[in-house]
């Protein structure tokens, strides 16, 4: 059997893909990479199909033994890594024979990267992917949500395969300072302009709760001439203001309904850029048209799809 064998787990690594779709209306979320930017260029890189699935790391401490001979590619937070105690790059191609040990040290900027082998690994689907989703308890290998020790994820060899190093200016600078772009949408118009005004005028600062599920920050309160409302279908970026004021962006494994009023939602390739943002990082908004928004996303997948 061809794969990799897991020497040493680290917190929170998990299989992910581009997610579930099509399920929402029996409370399924889509789950999938939090940052799809870098993990669509792992693909990219190594000219996986669209929707190949990766690792998705969040801490040091991986050590993986290769029982194959392929390629591999590393992208997003930069993490100190060697293969055979060799240091090697992010956003760059490499070849893992037989016998090699490669391992994930510290990081010294962003918060997730990707692991992504030649084909992907060999993983049976749920409801159309293996993203590990821990709010609805689905994916994963053998009924663990997270990688552990001495799982053995399983691929193909692949005796060759050029080597591609992605040009510097397409790698991302992962900043603690972050500009979110905004839809204004849902319940916009009960909010009074000088809250919209408190709300694009003010820097807002991550906070410890931030996660798959939501991102929640501190700063100046915001309030709504509303509440409550029935609750209603919630997408991706949507910026929901509870009672306390301090906004709340929901991103890959939130709920799929919810009842707080929302102000609009963040762009998606925006929120992929959030998900690299440590907590104590400072947010501001700014608002974009709606058809804007719309064609900088087909862009963007346009891009990787082909």
């Amino acid at each position: 059997m061809r794969g990799f064998k897991i020497l040493k787990s680290s917190v929170f690594t998990s299989i992910q893909d581009n997610g579930r779709f099509g399920y929402n209306y029996i409370g399924v979320t889509n789950s999938g990479a939090s940052d799809e930017y870098a993990y669509n260029y792992s693909n990219k890189l190594l000219s996986n199909d669209y929707g190949t699935n990766s690792l998705e790391i969040l801490w040091g401490g991986l050590k993986l033994k290769s029982y194959v001979n392929t390629y591999f590619v590393v992208t997003g937070a930069n993490f100190h890594i060697t293969l055979n105690k060799k240091i090697i790059n992010n956003w760059e191609s490499y070849k893992i024979s037989y016998g090699d040990i490669l391992e994930f040290h510290k990081k010294s900027s962003g918060q997730i990267a990707y692991f992504t082998v030649k084909d992907g690994f060999d993983l049976e689907k749920e409801l159309g992917s293996v993203s590990s989703c821990i709010k609805d308890e689905i994916g994963g290998i053998d009924g663990n949500l997270f990688i552990k020790k001495d799982d053995f994820l399983i691929t193909k060899d692949h005796e060759y395969f050029e080597k591609r190093i992605l040009s510097k200016r397409y790698i991302p600078k992962y900043e603690n300072n972050l500009i979110l772009r905004v839809i204004e949408s849902y319940q916009n118009d009960a909010f009074l302009s000088e809250e919209k005004n408190k709300f694009y005028n003010n820097t807002y600062t991550v906070t410890k709760d931030f996660n798959k599920m939501a991102c929640k920050l501190s700063g100046e309160p915001i309030k709504c001439t509303i509440s409550d409302i029935i609750s209603e279908g919630i997408s991706f970026g949507s910026i929901q203001i509870p009672k306390n004021g301090q906004a709340i962006i929901l991103l890959k494994e939130r709920q799929t309904i919810g009842g707080y009023p929302k102000f609009g939602c963040v762009c998606a390739i925006d929120c992929f850029k959030l998900s690299q943002m440590p907590v104590g990082s400072k947010v501001k908004f700014i608002k974009i048209d709606l058809k804007e928004a719309q064609n900088n996303l087909k862009q963007f997948y346009s891009y990787f799809k082909n």
